[in-house]
């Protein structure tokens, strides 16, 4: 769990050293919201939002950061705290993961 006033550097962080076809899951402390970050191509990155809006976008590193900002106002709006996985490589079975109920 990281604060959400850090999230975004934390983030960040972690995409620059993410190899590729690994992703980064990161959900609010309910579990009812996510960002799913997958590292596809050499600075290239897929973020599947499930929550609010299920979409699917497209962004290099250098514009994560402006993607991030208004997806976490998106999603994020009142939480505090956010849960941050690795989860190693991708398959499309990580989309739907299911984790048990708070």
């Amino acid at each position: 769990m990281i604060d959400k006033t850090t999230a975004l550097s934390s983030v960040l962080r972690k995409l620059k050293t993410l190899p590729v076809g690994h992703c980064i899951d990161l959900r609010t402390y309910k579990r009812n919201r996510s960002l799913l970050i997958l590292h596809y191509q050499n600075e290239k990155f897929i973020i599947y939002e499930e929550g609010y809006e299920s979409i699917e976008h497209t962004v290099k590193l250098k514009e994560m950061r402006k993607a991030l900002k208004n997806l976490f106002k998106i999603e994020f709006p009142r939480s505090n705290k956010i849960r941050m996985y690795e989860l190693g490589e991708y398959n499309d079975s990580m989309r739907e993961r299911a984790l048990k109920k708070l």
